[in-house]
């Protein structure tokens, strides 16, 4: 932080633009293609959600004004499509009602 009390990483727009010179110069002198500030945020909160972080936690660490803006963002990436979500939802009922359901095709409908 900067220290300023405001919440940034870098205290000024000048300081986001040398820090980001000094990283592609870096990566240049490895041999390797730059990347850019936004590619590595998202390749962090991507990384982020691969590690199973909680999608409140990541929020609060992207400094999202609300989770909703998180999940927008990388809602995709997270675990539990669809069809695995209708697959669980089957297994807790049969599970709650002593096994009598019987297992539904998920794919219906999707």
């Amino acid at each position: 932080m900067d220290g300023g009390g405001n919440g940034r990483v870098f205290g000024s727009d000048w300081r986001v633009r040398r820090a980001a010179e000094l990283a592609r110069e870096r990566w240049e002198a490895t041999g390797l293609s730059p990347l850019t500030l936004h590619e590595a945020r998202h390749t962090y909160a991507s990384l982020m959600i691969a590690a199973n972080v909680n999608a409140k936690a990541l929020s609060r660490f992207m400094g999202h004004a609300n989770i909703g803006q998180t999940l927008d963002l990388y809602g995709h990436l997270l675990p539990g499509a669809e069809v695995e979500a209708a697959g669980l939802l089957d297994a807790f009922l049969a599970r709650s009602s002593g096994g009598l359901s019987e297992p539904v095709d998920a794919t219906i409908g999707v």
